[in-house]
């Protein structure tokens, strides 16, 4: 008997890929999440379904859309993938990932401090 595609199978093996992609572990995601270990564990399995918010903060913490998560788009990325700057960082594992982002606000902050009266 061939296994059907739930809803539920759909949304474990797309938080897992996720995970994965970021290059995350449970524990990682479940600390960035702000959730315990073991409920990541259970909706990797599909042995529990997340809340809302749940779902929201999983999509949040691995910076993919919660349409991704429930199946209804292939592409994990969120709305920014069409920009090549965003369809890079999507290439970066964690780690990577927050060094970017940390170096990318301090481009945005000097650019923004240029805007506020320094130039001539």
């Amino acid at each position: 008997m061939i296994e059907e595609e739930t809803p539920s199978r759909i949304f474990a093996e797309r938080l897992r890929d996720a995970r994965d992609l970021r290059g995350y572990s449970q524990s990682e995601l479940s600390e960035r999440a702000k959730m315990p270990p073991s409920s990541v564990a259970h909706f990797e399995t599909a042995t529990r379904k997340p809340s809302f918010d749940t779902l929201r903060r999983l999509a949040n913490a691995l910076e993919v859309s919660t349409d991704y998560l429930l199946g209804r788009t292939d592409n994990p990325e969120m709305a920014e993938a069409g920009d090549p700057l965003y369809r890079d960082v999507g290439k970066l594992t964690g780690n990577d990932r927050d060094i970017a982002k940390d170096f990318l606000k301090m481009l945005a902050d000097r650019n923004q401090a240029k805007k506020g009266g320094n130039d001539p």
